[in-house]
C-alpha cells in the first residue's frame, strides 16, 4: 500500500477530556472498503491523577484520569482499532509523583492501553535509575531518536522507533526528545548524548520507509514554537525541513492549539501538527481513513469540544 495516495480523509480533534462529549464521527460517511485508524493522544500530564477541584479559577472539575479513561473506552467502542499514545512529561506536578516516583502514572497509563510513550525532560526527575525502576510497571513501549543511551542503564530500554500494526495498517512511531543541557541537571541525564532532532528525524523516517509504514508519525517532547527564539527546533520547523512526516503530536510547551496547524514540509507536502495542553484537560484525537481503492482526496478538520 501506498500510504500517500491512500490518505482519504484525516480529521483531527481536540476534545476536552472532563467532558463527556459526543466523539462520534457518525456524521463523516465511510465505507466497509475503508481502513479506519483512531489515534488518541496526551503530552504533558505531569501526575496530574486527579481533577481540578470545583473552585480552580480556569480548570474547575475538568481532567482527571477516570474522566480521561472513560471517554478512551468510549472511543474505543466506536472503534477497535485505537492507538493511544502519549508525547512525554508523564512525572512530575503532583504530590503523586513525589510520593510514589512515578508508579501510580504507569500503572494508570497501562489501564487505559496506552500503547507508546516518549520521554519529557521531567521524566528525568528521579535520575534515570529512577525512571528504570519504574517501567516494569508501564505495560508499554518507549521511543526516542535523538537521545542516546549506550553508556546509560537505560541501554536497550528504550527504542527509537516501533512500528504498530493496526487496521490493517503498519503504522511506524519514532520519538524526539528536547535539549536536556539547562533543563535536566546532568546527575539525572548522566551519559545520555542528545542528537540533531532533524537529521535523527530523516533517519527515522528511511528506516520506517524501508519497512513500508503505511503512516509515519513523531511523538515530540520538542516544543511546538518558541517566540524569543525562532531559531530553535520546534514542532513547526521541524515539519518544514522534513520530509515523510504525516503526524507530529508535539509536547514540553504546553500548547493548548484550537486546530491543529498544517505545515507545508521540504518537498511541499502537508505535516499536521498537533498538541494537547498539558495536566491531561485535553485528549486529542485523529481519524484516518484508508482507502483501498487508490482514492487520494485529503481534507483535515479540528472539532473543538466542550
Amino acid at each position: 500500500m501506498n500510504r500517500r495516495s491512500f490518505v482519504k480523509n484525516t480529521f483531527l480533534t481536540t476534545a476536552a477530556a472532563a467532558a463527556f462529549a459526543d466523539l462520534s464521527l457518525s456524521s463523516f460517511q465511510h465505507t466497509e472498503d475503508e481502513l479506519w485508524l483512531t489515534i488518541l493522544h496526551t503530552n504533558d500530564v505531569h501526575s496530574y491523577i486527579d481533577p481540578f477541584p470545583a473552585n480552580h479559577p480556569k480548570n474547575p472539575n475538568m481532567g482527571g484520569v477516570a474522566r480521561r479513561a472513560a471517554l478512551i473506552e468510549s472511543v474505543r467502542k466506536e472503534n477497535p482499532n485505537t492507538l493511544l499514545v502519549d508525547s512525554g512529561d508523564i512525572f512530575q506536578g503532583t504530590p503523586y509523583f513525589n510520593y510514589f516516583g512515578g508508579e501510580l502514572e504507569f500503572k494508570l497509563m497501562s489501564m487505559m492501553g496506552y500503547e507508546l510513550a516518549t520521554l519529557g525532560n521531567h521524566d528525568f526527575d528521579n535520575g534515570i535509575d529512577g525512571l528504570l525502576r519504574q517501567m516494569p510497571h508501564a505495560k508499554f513501549d518507549f521511543v526516542s531518536a535523538n537521545y542516546d543511551f549506550k553508556n546509560t542503564p537505560l541501554d536497550g530500554h528504550v527504542k527509537p522507533y516501533k512500528i504498530i500494526q493496526k487496521a490493517g495498517l503498519k503504522i511506524g512511531i519514532f520519538g524526539l526528545g528536547v535539549a536536556l543541557d539547562g533543563l535536566v541537571d546532568k546527575k539525572n541525564s548522566l551519559e545520555t548524548v542528545y542528537l540533531d532532532p532533524i537529521e535523527m528525524s530523516q533517519e527515522m523516517v528511511k528506516q520506517l520507509q524501508r519497512a513500508h509504514c503505511d503512516l509515519i508519525i513523531c511523538l515530540s517532547h520538542i516544543g511546538y514554537k518558541y517566540k524569543d527564539d525562532p531559531n530553535r527546533v520546534c514542532d513547526l520547523s521541524l515539519a518544514a525541513q522534513t520530509q515523510g512526516i504525516d503526524f507530529i503530536l508535539g509536547g514540553h510547551t504546553h500548547t493548548f492549539l484550537d486546530k491543529p496547524t498544517v505545515v507545508k514540509n521540504i518537498v511541499g507536502q502537508d505535516v499536521v501538527v498537533n498538541q494537547a495542553g498539558c495536566y491531561g484537560l485535553q485528549l486529542g484525537r485523529i481519524d484516518v481513513y484508508f482507502d483501498r481503492f487508490g482514492n487520494s482526496q485529503k481534507a483535515v478538520r479540528t472539532i473543538q469540544v466542550s
